[in-house]
């Protein structure tokens, strides 16, 4: 779970850089977005298999 919380980090500043220099809306930041949304997601269900299993 560390290595996701890593990458969920690198993936947020890389996106917040993207939306200061090219906007928004750019297909970059947006991508960006997109993969974030994974790493969350990921890291939800992740974080629910650990619970449950406690």
């Amino acid at each position: 779970m560390e290595k996701l919380l890593t990458q969920l980090e690198h993936v947020r500043e890389k996106m917040i850089s993207s939306g200061l220099e090219n906007g928004l809306q750019s297909p970059k930041t947006l991508r960006l977005s997109r993969e974030l949304d994974q790493i969350i997601n990921q890291y939800v269900q992740k974080s629910r298999l650990f619970i449950a299993k406690k």
